[in-house]
């Protein structure tokens, strides 16, 4: 289980800017900006698709060990008391934002289906699904960016 825990709860350190505090934040903030181009130039090259699957694999790992924690009834460090109201990281404990990184999970896991949906041209115009790619990958590093920030962070409501 410490392993588990371990592999779900790595965080990038030594980076200077607080840009990308986990290895999935840094995967869809790369995707972000790479996403530009395909936006402009109209054409989706094969590194971009391999990023994209790298990005898949990304959210996935910590996805799948995060699920098996949540089985064997662990919660997000924020929502954790580990004594005297305080978590791990020495903020209040806020059980709610349990839910909420959950919540920003499934966002990333739509999203990351709607940007496939956009690359491929399905429901929607090739051409206008690839100038919306920008804003799909944007809100991605985004939620991706909060899945990390909720699991540390206590919210508005700490210790209701």
């Amino acid at each position: 289980m410490e392993f588990l825990r371990q592999l779900h709860g790595y965080q990038i350190v030594g980076f200077p800017i607080p840009l990308f505090p986990t290895p999935l934040a840094l995967l869809t903030l790369v995707l972000f900006v790479w996403s530009l181009g395909p936006a402009l130039k109209l054409q989706v090259g094969t590194p971009f698709l391999v990023w994209l699957r790298l990005t898949w694999a990304g959210l996935l790992l910590p996805g799948v060990t995060g699920i098996l924690l949540a089985l064997g009834g662990l919660k997000v460090p924020s929502a954790t008391d580990m004594g005297g109201g305080a978590t791990k990281y020495g903020y209040a404990a806020d059980p709610s934002r349990d839910w909420e990184h959950w919540m920003y999970t499934g966002f990333c896991l739509l999203t990351l289906y709607v940007i496939e949906v956009l690359v491929k041209g399905r429901m929607v115009e090739h051409r206008i699904g690839l100038r919306l790619l920008p804003v799909a990958t944007l809100f991605l590093y985004g939620c991706a960016y909060m899945v990390g920030r909720v699991a540390v962070f206590p919210g508005s409501t700490p210790g209701t």
